[in-house]
């Protein structure tokens, strides 16, 4: 029985899909016609042994003529070949890149100093710049905190200091540009007295030694105060809103008590 090209066509791409995607074995095909056509569809012989002498002869192929790869028939190029390629490439590209950053390194260290190397045991001060403090005016904060011990010194521009158990929020780690030597007066028996120090809450707060005045700011109530401790010095005042003297209220009554036109809130008054 012959069928005429239009119809076998179709009965061929129905074949191939059978055999491809749904498994279907020569054993479902009864007619001899279609079982040579699907033998010889796909594979150039179907018995075993000659199946596995093609694999053999196939594996031989190919370490014997490594030319055409199907990496290198898709890159256009053996993939040793494009390998040494690459890191050749590589490698120029980070010489080129050393040699920009050097020249930019040469550029940027002509306005620069050379930093000092502090030794571990060494007393320096830190640049308060980039430390937040209480002070509700950063013009009116401390220029340089400290001083501070070097515990040691991490890489090559920064140092790791030894700082008090207050600052657990602060990584204690700095680069050189913000740390300066302290340097010893030049005045004979010269003594420099810090001022005392309370603990609240974990902070460390100066202690109020009593309240010289008061004004309002706006809404905001602010008292002028002198610091226990620094009565020869000339920062020994500073105005500081009320909600700073939460623990000296005592003093802020005693205040108000002498000066009852100064202006403060009805509990500082009673």
């Amino acid at each position: 029985m012959s069928f005429p090209n239009i119809v076998f066509q179709p009965v061929l791409l129905v074949i191939e899909d059978l055999y491809l995607f749904h498994h279907f074995g020569l054993n479902c095909v009864s007619s001899s016609r279609y079982q040579k056509i699907f033998q010889l569809l796909f594979y150039p012989e179907t018995d075993g042994q000659t199946e596995r002498v093609n694999h053999i002869l196939q594996q031989d192929l190919w370490i014997r003529n490594p030319s055409f790869y199907p990496f290198h028939i898709s890159q256009d190029s053996p993939a040793g070949k494009l390998s040494t390629k690459l890191q050749s490439v590589q490698q120029v590209v980070k010489e080129e890149l050393e040699s920009e950053i050097s020249k930019f390194k040469k550029y940027a260290d002509r306005n620069r100093t050379i930093p000092p190397d502090f030794q571990p045991g060494y007393k320096v001060l830190l640049a308060s710049k980039h430390i937040k403090t209480t002070r509700f005016s950063k013009k009116l904060s401390e220029k340089w905190l400290g001083p501070f011990e070097v515990l040691k010194k991490i890489g090559r521009h920064a140092y790791h200091l030894k700082v008090c158990q207050q600052w657990k929020s602060v990584h204690p780690v700095f680069h050189v540009s913000l740390l300066e030597p302290v340097k010893q007066s030049t005045i004979p028996n010269q003594h420099q007295f810090p001022p005392r120090l309370v603990i609240v809450e974990e902070q460390e707060e100066m202690e109020v030694a009593q309240v010289l005045d008061s004004k309002l700011k706006g809404v905001k109530l602010w008292y002028l105060v002198e610091w226990k401790g620094l009565s020869e010095d000339p920062e020994r005042t500073a105005w500081e809103p009320a909600s700073n003297l939460t623990n000296s209220q005592d003093l802020v009554k005693n205040f108000h008590s002498f000066y009852p036109d100064k202006p403060g809130t009805i509990t500082s008054r009673f």
